[in-house]
């Protein structure tokens, strides 16, 4: 009878490896449970924070839910929002503290409405930079006595009705000087859109970011994307599962 040869013998690097996972895996097995427990939670605590620094300072995602600012975005678009330079808050609180960058003019921006900060965040474009003198007639925007350009909008732009602006808001009235830090915004749809010309400015603190990508966009009832419809939204997305052809997929990582 031969001598059975040891295919792996146990010496050499593969040898001292196995023996050093076979230790390993028994200094795991003598940890105490407790431990195991305090490793778990300080592991996810670092998750949860990296996440809320990600969330308040780098990006975060947003849904359209009106069509004021069509065909720019359609009602369920879904943005990737970028705060990069522009705004640093706490998730979940409506601390924030502006930041160093600026817009441009006829830059999308997503902010909090000045006279109703609690609401959802609203997405336009900046027309009027601080110290421009705006003038909306003839169907056009002027801005500092020349007519603006913008192949982007729906509809003639006029001045908004006498009366419309929010309690405690006074109508602007054109010619309108923008007030310095502050920014004039419309939306794109111009006969729909509730803007800088019901209610003024938009001071520069409360801009936040601005879109950066259409991430997905569903083609649904726009309930679905209102404030606390839960039920409607999670219909909406399994929708989708069912019926790929809701998904606007020519859409789909537009960039800004």
């Amino acid at each position: 009878m031969g001598t059975a040869v040891n295919p792996r013998p146990q010496s050499g690097r593969w040898w001292w490896n196995v023996k050093a996972d076979r230790k390993q895996k028994q200094e795991e097995a003598n940890v105490p449970v407790k431990t195991k427990i305090q490793r778990e939670i300080i592991a996810w605590f670092w998750v949860g924070l990296a996440f809320l620094l990600i969330n308040g300072t780098i990006g975060q995602a947003r849904v359209i839910p009106s069509g004021s600012m069509e065909n720019t975005l359609l009602i369920g678009d879904h943005l990737i929002m970028s705060r990069i330079g522009y705004d640093a808050g706490v998730p979940f609180t409506s601390w924030h503290v502006p930041l160093w960058r600026n817009p441009k003019r006829q830059q999308v921006i997503i902010f909090k409405p000045p006279f109703a900060p609690d609401t959802p965040d609203y997405v336009k474009r900046v027309i009027g930079l601080p110290g421009d003198t705006l003038d909306i007639r003839e169907g056009a925007v002027w801005v500092n006595g020349q007519k603006l350009v913008e192949k982007y909008t729906i509809g003639p732009s006029e001045p908004a009705p006498p009366g419309s602006a929010p309690p405690g808001y006074t109508d602007i009235k054109f010619p309108y000087r923008v007030p310095d830090n502050c920014y004039f915004a419309m939306g794109d749809n111009r006969g729909n859109s509730y803007d800088s010309r019901f209610w003024g400015c938009v001071p520069r603190g409360d801009i936040i970011g601005a879109p950066v990508m259409i991430y997905m966009s569903l083609n649904v009832s726009p309930e679905a994307w209102e404030p606390g419809q839960i039920r409607e939204r999670f219909f909406a997305y399994a929708n989708a599962l069912l019926h790929p052809r809701i998904v606007r997929w020519n859409r789909l990582f537009r960039t800004f």
